[in-house]
C-alpha cells in the first residue's frame, strides 16, 4: 500500500517487518527504514510508522492534523478513554484535574520522602537477595511500583498488584498482534483496578488526603474518565521509571569510564537523559490523521493511522551524532522520550526525582563494586514499550 502524487514522495511499504523482530531489536529495522524514508506503511502493525525525528516532532505539536483520539484505539480498549487519547480542551480539562500532585513543588514537599523511604526498603530487598540478584525484579520494578502506589493512594493494593496491573494494561495497549490472551489479562486487570479505585473513592469522600485518587475524586471528573486516567497513570507510572533506572544502570556498568565521570561530577541527570534517548521506555504511540495532509513531503489520507516511533526518532543521525552509542558527553539536544506539546508526560518529574535524585546515586554508593553478572546475559525487549527485562548483578 502506498500514497503518491506528483508533488510528494512515495511512501514505501515495509512488508518484511514483523512484530517478533521489532520486539527483539527494533533499531536495525528503524535504521533501514529511516535511511529510505521518514514514513513507511507497515502491514504487520496496520499503520504508517513515522521514524524520522523531524516528522515525529511535527506530529507531536499538531493535534489538529494528527489526533490522539484514534478510532478503535488499543489504549481505549485496554484502559478506557484517558487524556492520552484526547485532544485540545478535552485533554486540558483532564490534565488540569491532576493539579499539582505530580509537579516539582509537591514532589519536593510530599513525595521525595516517600521515594527515600522506599529506596531503603527495596535496597534492603536487593541486598537480602544477595549477589546474583536481578536488579529489575528485586529492586527497580518494586521500587517504581510502590512509589506509584503511594502517590495514587491505593491503600487497598500492593506493589505486586501495581506491577501486574501495569504490565497487563500496557500489554493491551501494545497488542498489535491482537492476541486474545493479552486482552483477557488486560480486561481482568481493568476490572480489578476499577474495584480498587471505587473503594478508595468512598474512603476519601469522608477522609480526603493529598493522593491522586483523592484529588481526582474531588475534581468533579466523571467516573469513567477518572478510572481511565488512573489506569493510564498505572501503565506509564511503573514502566517508565523502572525502565529508565534499569537502562541507566546497565549502560553505566558497561561503560566504566562514563560511570567514573558521572560519580565524580554528580552527572546523574546526564546519565538519565541519555539513557531514555538511547532506549525510550515508550517507543511508539498512535495518532490518526484528521484530513488529507502532507507530512515530511509525503501525502497521508484522512483517517490514516500513524505510529509515532519515538524510539527511532531518538536515534536519528540527522539530529544525534553516532546515535546508537550511549554517550553522556554528547551535545545536549532535545529528545522525544517524554513526548511533547500538550501531551508531555505528566510523570516526567516523578521519574526524574525518584530515579535521578534518589535511586541512581544511592545504588552506586550503597553497593560497592556493583557490576553485571557476566554468567547471565542482560535481557532487553519490546518496541511499543522497551526496557531491560532482566539485569543480574554482583557487588562486593
Amino acid at each position: 500500500m502506498s500514497v503518491t502524487s506528483e508533488r510528494s514522495r512515495q511512501i514505501p511499504t515495509a512488508d518484511d517487518v514483523t512484530i517478533a523482530n521489532l520486539f527483539a531489536d527494533p533499531y536495525p529495522i528503524y535504521h533501514r527504514m529511516r535511511a529510505q524514508a521518514p514514513i513507511h506503511w507497515v502491514p504487520a502493525v496496520n499503520r504508517y510508522m513515522v521514524v524520522g525525528h523531524e516528522a515525529c516532532h511535527t506530529v507531536e505539536l499538531d493535534d489538529e492534523r494528527f489526533s490522539a483520539d484514534e478510532t478503535n484505539s488499543l489504549m481505549k480498549r485496554a484502559m478506557g478513554h484517558s487524556m492520552l487519547r484526547k485532544d485540545g480542551a478535552e485533554h486540558d480539562v483532564d490534565r488540569r484535574a491532576y493539579g499539582g500532585v505530580l509537579r516539582p513543588k509537591s514532589i519536593k514537599t510530599r513525595w521525595q520522602a516517600v521515594f527515600e523511604n522506599n529506596y531503603a526498603i527495596y535496597a534492603q530487598r536487593l541486598r537480602d537477595a544477595g549477589p546474583g540478584a536481578d536488579l529489575v525484579r528485586d529492586f527497580a520494578a518494586p521500587y517504581a511500583a510502590e512509589n506509584l502506589r503511594v502517590i495514587l493512594g491505593l491503600e487497598n493494593a500492593t506493589q505486586d498488584d501495581l506491577q501486574r496491573w501495569s504490565q497487563t494494561l500496557i500489554d493491551g495497549t501494545g497488542n498489535y498482534a491482537d492476541d486474545p490472551e493479552v486482552w483477557a489479562k488486560a480486561e481482568r486487570s481493568s476490572r480489578e483496578v476499577d474495584e480498587a479505585i471505587d473503594e478508595m473513592l468512598r474512603r476519601r469522600r469522608t477522609d480526603p488526603d493529598d493522593s491522586l485518587v483523592s484529588i481526582l475524586g474531588a475534581s468533579g471528573m466523571p467516573l469513567d474518565a477518572l478510572r481511565a486516567n488512573l489506569k493510564m497513570t498505572i501503565g506509564g507510572g511503573v514502566n517508565e521509571p523502572r525502565d529508565a533506572l534499569a537502562t541507566t544502570v546497565w549502560a553505566l556498568l558497561d561503560r566504566p569510564g562514563q560511570l567514573s565521570t558521572v560519580r565524580a561530577e554528580r552527572r546523574w541527570i546526564d546519565a538519565f537523559e541519555e539513557s531514555i534517548r538511547w532506549i525510550a521506555p515508550i517507543g511508539m504511540y498512535p495518532r490518526e490523521v484528521t484530513a488529507d495532509t502532507v507530512l515530511a513531503g509525503m501525502e497521508l489520507p484522512k483517517g490514516a493511522r500513524l505510529g509515532v516511533v519515538v524510539g527511532a526518532a531518538n536515534r536519528d543521525p540527522e539530529v544525534f551524532e553516532d546515535p546508537d552509542a550511549y554517550n553522556i558527553d554528547r551535545p545536549r539536544k532535545p529528545h522525544l522520550a517524554f513526548g511533547g506539546g500538550s501531551h508531555f508526560c505528566a510523570g516526567a518529574w516523578v521519574a526524574r526525582a525518584s530515579v535521578v535524585a534518589t535511586a541512581l546515586p544511592r545504588l552506586f554508593e550503597d553497593f560497592p563494586g556493583l557490576r553485571r553478572d557476566d554468567s547471565h546475559p542482560v535481557e532487553v525487549g519490546g518496541w511499543v514499550f522497551r526496557g531491560v527485562l532482566s539485569l543480574p548483578v554482583h557487588w562486593n
